[in-house]
């Protein structure tokens, strides 16, 4: 079983007015270490989780008052719980296809069906746990950024060297994106200084990283408007249909209602070796080399919207 940095057992709030359900789940957690918070619907899931900041939510798909995944997207959403915080949702059928999808985009990290197997369960909740203490920890270092649950610039410095130790040692590619984020209003017109349309367009963007990346990619948030992705096992070719991907996410994505964004352009700076090993270049460097590149994609509008590093374009700009 984890534990909490504070030694205290992991507090497991259940969401499901099912008697039956709720008392299942605790008897697999309670033997195994875990304290449970209970709630029978959502209003009850948001008030327990703001005031009992539990280390994973574990939801019925349907709630008396509503929808299960709609108070899962209000928890991400307005941060009631921290980026890092599991949440599970469960039913007690099989859930159809498009069911499963709708709660993975709604902030869920699994659907589970009833009756739970145990075993599977608990090491499942363990690995999840354990990601939120590690989380919660470097966010107390400094290492995450608090608005966005990505690292911050030390963290991310930190994870280019642990990233780029490991693609050196295994002889593998390494890459670096970094993306600029400009709300754009109805008439066409960049709007970054208005800082509320600002946060939409990162609330937007943020969303989009979570359809699009890896497990294995890196992200963290370099300045106001500017993300960062240290992407291993990828080369130069690779870190632009990273860019590509994250575009089109964004593209895509349904407008929030009542937002003052009417769309947001993205703009990318990326750097890429195919062989660490062979490259003499510092990881670090890397995300120097694309975050200049991305200065350069703002100063030369015909460059384009994504760019990789052109050191002969430095000192021109």
């Amino acid at each position: 079983m984890s534990s909490t940095p504070a030694g205290r057992p992991p507090l497991a709030l259940i969401g499901s007015d099912q008697e039956w359900s709720i008392r299942s789940i605790e008897s697999i957690l309670g033997p195994h270490g875990y304290a449970v918070l209970r709630a029978y619907n959502g209003k009850e899931v948001l008030e327990r989780a703001q005031s009992g900041q539990p280390d994973v939510v574990i939801l019925d798909l349907r709630l008396p008052d509503q929808d299960g995944r709609a108070v899962c997207r209000t928890l991400r959403e307005q941060r009631i719980v921290t980026p890092a915080t599991p949440i599970l949702m469960i039913s007690s059928g099989h859930p159809a296809k498009v069911d499963r999808l709708k709660a993975l985009q709604a902030g869920a990290w699994e659907v589970l069906s009833l009756p739970l197997d145990a075993e599977e369960f608990l090491l499942k909740l363990s690995a999840f746990v354990q990601a939120k203490t590690e989380s919660d920890a470097l966010r107390e270092e400094g290492l995450v950024d608090r608005s966005t649950g990505f690292y911050s610039v030390r963290g991310l410095a930190r994870r280019a060297r642990e990233v780029g130790a490991e693609a050196f040692r295994r002889k593998t590619a390494l890459a670096c994106v970094v993306i600029g984020v400009d709300p754009v209003d109805a008439d066409g017109a960049e709007s970054g200084a208005d800082s509320s349309a600002l946060a939409e367009a990162l609330e937007i963007v943020g969303q989009a990283f979570q359809t699009t990346a890896r497990s294995s990619d890196v992200i963290g948030r370099l300045g106001r408007s500017e993300f960062a992705v240290i992407a291993p096992a990828t080369d130069a070719e690779g870190a632009m249909r990273l860019a590509e991907r994250l575009a089109e996410a964004v593209a895509n994505r349904q407008s929030i209602p009542g937002a003052r964004v009417s769309s947001v352009r993205l703009r990318a700076g990326y750097e890429g070796v195919a062989d660490l090993h062979q490259t003499p270049v510092e990881p670090v460097d890397l995300l120097v080399r694309a975050t200049a590149a991305l200065r350069q994609v703002r100063s030369n509008e015909e460059a384009g919207r994504f760019q990789r590093y052109d050191p002969g374009a430095v000192g021109n700009n």
